[in-house]
């Protein structure tokens, strides 16, 4: 294996190490294509890659990736398997070879027939949720993983500036969105990081709106963005809220708390402070208001190869962040049956405070259309 390749790997049998079990199993997914530096596809054919806290690792492979997982340099025992066989034969030898009695698994990627295939080839095996633990690798960015970042906001960034010359009233939410999507493939985008999210009038004061089909934009209209531009395997994750020809006196009010409330969260931002303490901030903000009534979310997440990851800005959460932490700063306020605001930044913690690294205007802006 590379230098490289046995230094990632080292890191998962330190986690195994400290969670006191014999070994950790990854499948495709952002830890696994951290761990290995390729993404392969998870799909109905078991892949698992096991890397013991002593020794080297092994992985079940389906047959048909064989050329590719030949890319990666790995040069651990490989049980590969086809379809016309099935895979039970294949974990069997897995286990057979690996001789441990505890592994610790991704809790929230490892899929239910996979673990079941591990205890059907070995019925004593003692399973755990290593999830926390094998993710926190993810948590502290690499200067190549931000450059990463960067790139797929600035594209972010490039699409909804176009987007929004377009706009024009009588339009669609989802005519709306279309052309956002165009904007972000035509930036360089090489995939979407989610579904984006475009949401104007009643329709903004639902978090997770869709775009509607049937609704004309209108004057006066809050008309939301939340989106990003996946590139390099990371993901931007923005959101901007904007006001269509006019704004009444209660949108100006709502935008400004809301603003303050994301400012709040840049203040509060260093190296060494808590999730609690982040969320304590912005969310207070927000309580002291008039609007009170209308907070529905905490401060943010972590941002990385997955839209949603470690570190989670709530209450409760007392981790403490180091630098190289990632994590989406957008408070927002929604008003059932009138409007609602969100304005999201992604944030890079450092040991003098914290760098934004998205640069979109935040100030109240009224289109023209």
């Amino acid at each position: 294996m590379t230098d490289d390749l046995t230094q990632s790997l080292a890191a998962y049998a330190d986690v195994a190490t400290r969670l006191e079990v014999d070994a950790v199993a990854l499948v495709p997914g952002p830890n696994f294509t951290r761990a290995i530096g390729y993404s392969f596809m998870s799909h109905e054919r078991p892949f698992v890659l096991v890397i013991p806290a002593e020794g080297k690792p092994a992985a079940l492979v389906p047959n048909l990736e064989l050329a590719s997982w030949g890319l990666v340099g790995f040069d651990g025992a490989v049980f590969d398997w086809r379809d016309q066989d099935g895979y039970e034969v294949a974990f069997a030898a897995l286990s057979k070879h690996l001789n441990i009695a505890s592994l610790a698994v991704e809790g929230q990627v490892m899929r239910v027939f996979v673990h079941h295939a591990l205890k059907r080839a070995q019925p004593d095996l003692t399973i755990i949720d290593g999830e926390r633990e094998i993710s926190a690798l993810r948590m502290i960015k690499t200067d190549a993983e931000v450059a990463a970042l960067k790139d797929a906001i600035e594209i972010s960034e490039r699409a909804l500036s176009r987007t929004i010359e377009t706009i024009r009233l009588g339009q669609s939410e989802k005519q709306i969105e279309q052309m956002l999507v165009q904007m972000l493939f035509a930036e360089g985008a090489d995939d979407l990081s989610f579904a984006p999210i475009v949401a104007a009038g009643d329709n903004s004061a639902r978090p997770h709106a869709h775009a509607r089909e049937n609704y004309a934009v209108q004057a006066g209209d809050a008309l939301l963005f939340d989106f990003g531009a996946r590139k390099h395997g990371f993901a931007a994750d923005i959101t901007r809220t904007f006001f269509l020809r006019e704004v009444s006196d209660e949108g100006r009010a709502v935008y400004e708390t809301v603003l303050a409330a994301n400012l709040a969260g840049f203040d509060v931002t260093r190296a060494g402070v808590t999730a609690h303490e982040i969320d304590d901030a912005v969310t207070g903000v927000l309580e002291a208001s008039p609007y009170a009534d209308r907070i529905r979310t905490k401060t943010g997440h972590g941002l990385g190869r997955e839209v949603h990851e470690a570190p989670y800005i709530m209450r409760g959460n007392h981790m403490t962040l180091p630098a190289g932490t990632v994590y989406t700063n957008e408070p927002g306020l929604y008003g059932d049956g009138k409007f609602g605001v969100r304005i999201e930044d992604d944030i890079l913690i450092t040991e003098e405070g914290c760098v934004s690294l998205t640069s979109f205007p935040k100030e109240l802006t009224v289109l023209p259309c």
